[in-house]
């Protein structure tokens, strides 16, 4: 079976919810902006986010949150107690609203992320 586009999984969370697609796109606007050059593939039903070969974070999307997930994410001093998660390695910030970026201080984790990563 052929992998999806990032194209095809974009349309169907937009099936799934207008807002979730809104989301997801702020996050995948977000990524590069805060970390220059990034690369981005389809993968566990979400679009997964690497730096020169690092994969570091993916955004998934559901009916009631966008989930930014983070696989070194335990590695993280969680400066602002946002990410959600008790298992060995992951982490996750749920975004239910496009001002939660803002609130919860996405653009740093995603840093800390990438910092966790390497």
């Amino acid at each position: 079976m052929p992998a999806k586009s990032i194209q095809t999984l974009l349309e169907d969370f937009r099936l799934l919810s207008e807002e979730a697609h809104t989301l997801v796109q702020a996050v995948r606007a977000l990524v590069p902006a805060t970390l220059g050059a990034t690369q981005e593939e389809v993968k566990y039903g979400g679009i997964l986010f690497a730096v020169e070969g690092t994969s570091f974070a993916g955004v998934f999307a559901y009916k009631q949150h966008v989930s930014v997930e983070f696989g070194s994410g335990a590695a993280i001093v969680d400066p602002h107690g946002c990410l959600e998660g008790a298992g060995k390695g992951r982490r996750h910030i749920k975004l239910r609203s496009l001002s939660d970026i803002a609130d919860k201080h996405l653009a740093d984790y995603l840093k800390l992320a990438l910092q966790a990563a390497r």
